[in-house]
């Protein structure tokens, strides 16, 4: 293989060096000279009036510089302009210290400032908060009578409502010769990442700011920053270079991030912001979801008839919506369908995107109703799988740009041996363990958006790309090298992605699995544009092979440019630099979709999850001890990078089944586990054998790359094929997640 063919190769992370020995440093450690400490104050009650705020004992201890409360904030430009939030949902966005008003327990209510952390965490201890309570409501199932539909907004737009009602669903579901109803609920989820989210703010003066941030979008945080404190856009930078996990917390801007900013503009010096582990749960979450399904199907296992509806929690002043009803018709071709999504606000913060929103939840409730009815039917879960099968998706009337979930079925099933169980439940035994086998189906969206990079190439033929976008992870960094390198036919050593700075070319938040498709068509592009700039600068030197050859005749590859069959045309492009009197040949390039033709197309990736649990008979305790996810999802531009982005999809499926939910105590409206010791997710002891199937999938519509993206995929069918398969070695179907062993004895 040449050694500028890079995509489809399993290259390890170019930054992992960096991670592994500590050099990486995160938006908490930047340790610049004059660097003071903000520590937040919270709300302790949920709703409410602060009616005083005692500071004297605080700000009697040494080191401490100032407490800011809303009684004492600067007139900020955000009170009278609407600012700019990529992800914020219809509605009005929280503002931290804006008044007395107390919307939900552990809200932002003070930020004291000293010269260490330690001391300003102390002296924050020694507020006093007089607060006027009111009666609060934090609890979905006693709301549901207030359930509204969304409002709609820009976010409707990339989160559209479930579609209007086909056929006859009553009747149909009346006449349908096997049904099953369920109701299907799971509770508050954070985010948890391992990074805690901090903010770093480096006071330059005359305006001017440089933000070190936990953030999953550097330009999104640069237009909040420069609106809400009226400062222009330019005078501030925002870096990210490294992300210690995000799952979409970073998505939007958190408080810790204007109160930083707020801090340092006003002291005119360098501040730091830092949550700790109890306040990552003050801020966004996986929304409390209840769901009802009733699906009908004929004798033969045709669905016929599908319902589902789900109501989910919002805030008192954002309307949150995700897509969770939607997906059913998209893979199971029924006529007679009724959808349905509304909304309770509570007296929450606003839920906000979660690794895979809506479909994880939603995929729940529609693959284990779909398992339900092929033991009413007699036929294996998979069978009725394919039996429903449709090469386009009948919800919008549309083909699929490429599907090819089928053969996720077909590799899945034979990788793990699905042939091999016995259907009847509750009849495989090891020991005291009762065994269980179900698979599940899952879908995401792929979502088209355009982005912006930059490339120039230096007389030493080394070849520097840049895009704000971060890398929250996932190998972005890598990948987008392994783009470049591929698309100017060059060895990866000689190509640097650079990323994570909002001085960079203009990027999207990097959430919703879009980020390869998105950036990385970017940067072909402007490699596309850079290999142009550098062909022209060929044809012009002496004694040129191509003066009178096109573009498209000739290859760029192992550094060279050359015409096929003629090797002695061959040029070297560091050659070619140096030709153009040693200067840098550089470029910029936004790729943007063609809307008019991919939105002709239901774009989407599939997979399919096929899982082993054994169930201890008397403890009721849960074991996954094997399982397999095939997945399709385009071109596969790093397997090994994409592999490890299933398997930790397929792991938190593990989590989202079996172990992890905020616990609320509705009498206080207060989160009670807001740690990781008692947020339970899985430790090492808890998983077993995994493995990951990619399907051979080409999509000629949805970008220039073919790629459809892998984070939200793997964790989008795992969960419910842990339910399923807990039925099949229980004969309980139980609805609630997390599943707990007592839900068992």
């Amino acid at each position: 293989m040449k050694t500028s063919k890079q995509i489809g190769k399993p290259v390890s992370r170019l930054e992992g060096n960096l991670k592994v020995t500590g050099a990486a440093k995160y938006a908490a450690d930047y340790n610049e000279s004059d660097l003071v400490h903000g520590y937040i104050v919270n709300s302790t009650i949920t709703k409410g009036k602060i009616i005083a705020i005692d500071e004297s004992s605080a700000r009697k201890i040494s080191g401490v510089i100032e407490i800011y409360s809303h009684t004492n904030r600067s007139k900020l430009p955000w009170f009278d302009i609407l600012y700019t939030d990529m992800d914020a949902p219809p509605g009005t966005p929280f503002k931290p210290l804006y008044n007395n008003q107390v919307l939900y327990n552990g809200q932002p209510i003070a930020l004291v400032v000293a010269e260490c952390f330690e001391t300003s965490r102390y002296a924050a201890s020694l507020l006093k908060i007089t607060y006027e309570e009111e009666t609060f409501e934090t609890e979905l199932m006693m709301r549901l009578a207030a359930a509204r539909n969304p409002k709609k907004g820009m976010a409707t737009s990339i989160k559209p409502l479930p579609p209007s009602p086909t056929g006859n669903f009553e009747e149909a579901y009346e006449q349908a010769d096997a049904k099953y109803e369920g109701e299907f609920f799971h509770g508050a989820e954070h985010h948890n990442p391992l990074e805690l989210f901090a903010t770093t703010t480096i006071f330059e003066g005359d305006g001017k700011l440089t933000v070190y941030d936990k953030t999953q979008g550097t330009n999104n945080c640069q237009i909040y920053i420069a609106n809400v404190f009226g400062l222009h856009f330019k005078d501030v930078r925002v870096l990210s270079p490294f992300v210690g996990g995000g799952f979409g917390s970073g998505l939007r801007p958190q408080y810790q991030l204007f109160l930083c900013v707020m801090a340092s503009l006003e002291l005119k010096r360098n501040v730091r912001v830092t949550m700790d582990r109890a306040q990552m749960f003050t801020f966004g979450h996986r929304p409390q979801t209840i769901q009802r399904t009733k699906f009908g199907a004929s004798a033969d296992g045709i669905v016929t008839a599908i319902h589902h509806s789900a109501i989910a929690e919002t805030s008192h002043f954002e309307d949150y919506t995700e897509v969770v009803v939607n997906w059913a018709n998209m893979l199971y071709p029924a006529k007679n369908t009724l959808l349905d999504y509304k909304l309770v606000p509570l007296d929450l913060f606003t839920p906000m995107d979660m690794r895979a929103p809506g479909g994880s939840t939603g995929l729940h409730a529609i693959e284990a109703t779909m398992d339900a009815l092929s033991y009413e039917l007699n036929i294996d879960p998979l069978a009725l799988r394919l039996l429903n099968y449709s090469e386009r998706d009948v919800s919008a009337d549309k083909p699929y740009s490429s599907k090819e979930l089928k053969a996720c079925y077909l590799q899945g099933a034979e990788k793990f041996g699905w042939s091999d169980r016995n259907p009847e439940p509750r009849s495989t035994k090891r020991g005291n363990r009762l065994v269980g086998t179900g698979m599940s189906t899952g879908i995401w969206d792929v979502i088209a958006l355009p982005a912006k990079a930059k490339a120039k190439i230096d007389r030493e033929g080394k070849v520097k790309v840049t895009s704000a976008v971060t890398d929250i992870g996932t190998g972005t960094k890598t990948i987008m090298t392994q783009i470049a390198a591929e698309t100017l036919g060059i060895s990866i050593s000689d190509v640097t992605f650079a990323y994570g700075d909002s001085k960079m070319p203009l990027a999207p938040i990097q959430g919703g699995s879009y980020t390869t498709g998105v950036i990385g068509s970017a940067v072909k592009a402007v490699c596309t544009a850079l290999k142009k700039k550098i062909f022209r600068q060929a044809k012009k030197m002496k004694h040129s092979a191509f003066k009178k050859v096109k573009f498209k005749d000739v290859v760029f590859e192992d550094g060279k440019i050359f015409l096929p069959n003629k090797p002695n045309s061959a040029v070297s492009i560091k050659s070619v630099v140096i030709d153009n009197e040693e200067k840098v040949i550089k470029t910029s390039k936004t790729n943007i979709p063609n809307l008019l033709k991919i939105k002709q197309y239901t774009r989407a990736a599939h997979s399919a999850a096929f899982v082993e649990v054994e169930v201890d008979e008397e403890l009721g305790v849960i074991n996954v001890t094997r399982a397999v996810t095939a997945v399709a999802a385009g071109k596969i531009i790093n397997p090994k990078t994409a592999r490890s982005q299933i398997l930790g999809g397929m792991i938190w499926g593990i989590s989202k089944a079996l172990r992890e939910e905020t616990l609320t105590d509705h009498h206080l409206g207060k989160y009670m586990n807001t740690n990781l010791g008692e947020y339970h997710i899985p430790v090492h002891a808890d998983i077993h054998e995994l493995d990951v199937l990619f399907v051979e999938e080409n999509d000629e519509i949805i970008n220039e790359l073919g790629s459809k993206g892998v984070g939200e995929i793997g964790l989008a069918s795992m969960a419910p094929a842990i339910a399923n398969a807990i039925f099949h070695a229980t004969g309980k179907r139980i609805n609630k997640f997390p599943i707990h062993f007592d839900a068992l004895l």
